[in-house]
């Protein structure tokens, strides 16, 4: 890779966002403090970071599908390895009796507590936003840096679209979730950011590279 293309090399990113000053507010990744980066090529891996609340919640599956049906409208998933999408939401499958939702960042807490209000018996809803960030990488070659990345079957006919599973990323934990035939979820923790953005910078090279900033990161 040209390092005189705008982004420089993964190692000499990593560098420089550990230089950066922190975002106040909510705790962020390092990658909140990015502006656009740019590795020239046809068909480039697009990677962004997304700001949401993560609330883990874990019991028994008929209490809280009632409460989430009531409060977001939204259907717990009872199939493993499966998730559920209305509007702004996603609740992911994690084990027979734990699930992901990720919502958006300014109503976690409001949720968190009425969730806790309307549930009863042995639930957990424990509030993990400050622990994980989630990354969309998309692109026709999406699928490329993910077979360079992880050991995990990611043909269509074994990761169907919204499928979840918790796997290995570059050596590091990773829940994966297929959004749609070339665009793929990865919530990571807060801690790897950096690792896993210079690993995906550099993965990408040969393709093309852009990571935008999300809105809700400005």
């Amino acid at each position: 890779m040209d390092n005189s293309q705008k982004g420089g090399s993964g190692i000499e990113r990593f560098a420089q966002m550990n230089q950066r000053s922190p975002v106040k507010g909510l705790s962020r990744s390092p990658l909140a403090v990015l502006d656009k980066i740019t590795i020239s090529g046809e068909n480039p891996v697009i990677l962004e970071e997304h700001s949401l609340g993560q609330l883990v919640l874990r019991g028994q599956p008929t209490v809280l599908e009632a409460a989430l049906a009531s409060l977001r409208d939204l259907t717990l998933p009872v199939k493993a390895l499966t998730s559920c999408e209305q509007d702004y939401d996603c609740i992911r499958w994690l084990s027979p009796d734990e699930w992901l939702l990720t919502l958006p960042v300014e109503e976690v807490f409001d949720v968190e507590k009425a969730l806790r209000d309307q549930t009863s018996g042995h639930c957990a809803i424990v509030n993990v936003s400050g622990g994980q960030t989630v990354l969309s990488m998309q692109g026709v070659h999406a699928i490329d840096v993910l077979k360079k990345s992880t050991s995990y079957d990611t043909d269509l006919r074994n990761f169907e679209v919204g499928k979840v599973v918790t796997t290995t990323f570059a050596q590091a934990q990773v829940c994966l979730r297929r959004v749609n035939v070339a665009h793929f979820e990865l919530i990571i923790r807060r801690s790897f950011a950096n690792y896993l953005f210079a690993w995906i910078q550099d993965a990408s090279a040969e393709y093309g590279f852009v990571f935008n900033r999300s809105d809700s990161q400005a």
